[in-house]
């Protein structure tokens, strides 16, 4: 029988450390803080970095074998034997770091998800520590102002949405309130927003930054335009970025008239592509709205009325667009939302405008009159009842949206055009029964939403 040659004896395993390169034990907080040395290092070395993300180790490794392929980083230069990292340092463009943990090339840098935790256990450290000592110090030098912005930035690449973090950059911007250090804060975030595209944080702090801008800068239209365009870039790799949009939303209180018009064209593409995302909608809704707020007659005279009169013609052509949306797009409840606010608006500020609406036909042959509204509208009503039916049930999705949305028209009908409201029902017919047939549950409903008598002439 033969002897069972004896195992090696194992390494003890002990509580915070690691095997090194070298095979020798190694210190989890040390190694956090070479690593957070070397992430600084990066970031302070290049400013134009525009893009992190955080991934697997394998493609640290790839993404690191195509950079040496390419020729994009020089691995002449290492750490001195004996290093704790000294098997797997590159050099790019003179900036050392551990190509296990991070890539780095052309202003992109990616980390290794393994390794966050010792990063995040690290950077914690120190920026509490630089915190603390910023606000014991009754006046703090330069020195330490960029501790903590160095600090806080490593920490919030790491998470996104510290609070502590944030309004630490707050507090060291504000003592030093130049412009160049917001537009530094907007590149951060930005950076941030690169692999976090929803961190309400990061957009949170975009507009307190740029309240503040607005006080110092005199080029602010060309800030917003910039920010619109940092909203679009994201929402076409973030689908339904409820967060990004409400910040373009909250930008519109910024924006000229001449962007207000600009946006409308630019974003009207957009939501053509993109039809069953609302927040494209809700963003043209706003900017509609921009337009209406001010009295432009009364603010402008004689231009205002020119002015009032595009206003027209703009929500006329939004009225035909969507119609055609609605058509092409079956059962988008999206879609049909948007029309609900186009006739809303369009009820109240031109269906009654009478003298408005004289002078604007002999100028501009164009008819305001209520009576051909609710017939257009009624032309969609039965154009999408007509609508094929298919697997999906969309034509059927399609009748009901139509059906409640011609309801809701008709509670909205001024008293004055009642008249007319029912020489238009009358035409309708059959409308008791298609109602019971697309929408038996919501007969209840709009029975109590509706006037009597305008119940009594549906359904008599």
């Amino acid at each position: 029988m033969s002897r069972r040659e004896p195992s090696p004896p194992r390494r003890p395993v002990i509580s915070g450390l690691r095997d090194g390169p070298d095979g020798n034990l190694v210190d989890d907080g040390d190694r956090g803080s070479i690593l957070l040395n070397q992430l600084e290092h990066i970031l302070e070395s290049d400013t134009l970095i525009n893009e992190l993300g955080f991934v697997h180790p394998t493609q640290i490794s790839e993404l690191n074998a195509q950079s040496r392929a390419s020729g994009l980083a020089s691995f002449s230069n290492a750490m001195p034997t004996g290093g704790i990292l000294n098997e797997h340092i590159p050099e790019q463009g003179g900036i050392l770091y551990d190509e296990t943990v991070f890539w780095y090339s052309d202003h992109k840098l990616a980390i290794s998800i393994t390794e966050l935790s010792q990063l995040y256990g690290a950077v914690l450290k120190v920026f509490f520590n630089s915190i603390r000592e910023y606000k014991a110090s009754p006046d703090p030098d330069q020195f330490l102002q960029n501790d903590v912005l160095k600090h806080s930035k490593a920490l919030l690449l790491l998470s996104c949405d510290f609070g502590s973090a944030w309004n630490s950059r707050k507090l060291v911007v504000l003592r030093n309130p130049r412009l160049s250090l917001f537009m530094y804060e907007l590149q951060l975030s930005a950076l941030i927003l690169s692999h976090s595209p929803k961190s309400e944080s990061s957009w949170s702090h975009r507009r307190w930054v740029i309240k503040h801008i607005a006080r110092i800068c005199e080029d602010v239209p060309k800030i917003i335009g910039q920010e619109s365009e940092l909203v679009n870039k994201i929402a076409e790799k973030s689908k339904m970025n409820y967060r990004a949009w409400n910040h373009r939303c909250w930008l519109i209180s910024y924006m000229t008239r001449s962007q207000v018009l600009d946006e409308l064209n630019k974003s009207k593409k957009w939501a053509e592509l993109h039809v069953a995302d609302n927040c494209c909608f809700q963003f043209r809704r706003q900017l509609m709205l921009k337009m209406v707020e001010g009295n432009f007659v009364v603010h402008y005279g004689n231009a205002g009325f020119d002015i009032k009169s595009d206003m027209h013609m703009l929500w006329e052509d939004e009225l035909k667009w969507n119609c055609s949306l609605i058509q092409h797009y079956i059962g988008g409840e999206a879609l049909w939302v948007h029309r609900r606010f186009l006739s809303k608006i369009w009820l109240m500020h031109f269906a009654d405008d009478h003298h408005f609406f004289l002078a604007c036909s002999e100028n501009h042959h164009v008819d305001f009159d209520a009576a051909i509204f609710l017939q257009n509208e009624l032309q969609l009503l039965l154009s999408c009842l007509n609508a094929p039916y298919d697997e999906l049930e969309d034509g059927e999705i399609q009748s009901e949206h139509a059906i409640s949305y011609f309801f809701w028209i008709i509670k909205q009908i001024p008293q004055s055009h009642h008249n007319e409201l029912r020489g238009k029902l009358r035409q309708l017919g059959e409308l008791k029964a298609l109602w019971r047939k697309y929408c038996p549950r919501k007969i209840l409903l709009w029975r109590g939403l509706l006037a009597g008598s305008v119940w009594e002439e549906l359904f008599s």
